[in-house]
């Protein structure tokens, strides 16, 4: 089983979970994070460390939030590995409460 960064990632992009992460499992993208699923150890550390709470169990997806299971696969291919704690986006806390934001991520 893996985690998997959800849609509420998207545009605030804030890090704080990956500082829990014993095996560097977390992938960087412009405006989104994402989860290796072949690396991701169940550990459960990550999810409650988002603050936007952005982060689930796969078999714990939200409706409509399953193909972030295969997004956060393909994605996490291309994207570099990030293991500290980053400054948010500026206009992080502007996103925090918007839904329906996927045709914001930047690939």
């Amino acid at each position: 089983m893996t985690f998997v960064v959800t849609e509420a990632c998207i545009k605030c992009k804030l890090t704080d979970c990956v500082e829990v992460c014993p095996v560097d499992c977390f992938h960087e993208g412009p405006n989104f994070l994402v989860i290796d699923p072949d690396e991701c150890i169940d550990c459960t550390l990550c999810e409650p460390e988002c603050p936007v709470e952005a982060i689930f169990s796969e078999d714990e997806l939200p409706e409509g939030q399953n193909h972030f299971l295969e997004l956060n696969a393909e994605l996490s291919l291309d994207w570099p590995v990030i293991t500290e704690m980053k400054d948010p986006p500026e206009d992080a806390d502007k996103w925090r409460e918007i839904k329906d934001k996927f045709k914001f991520l930047e690939r």
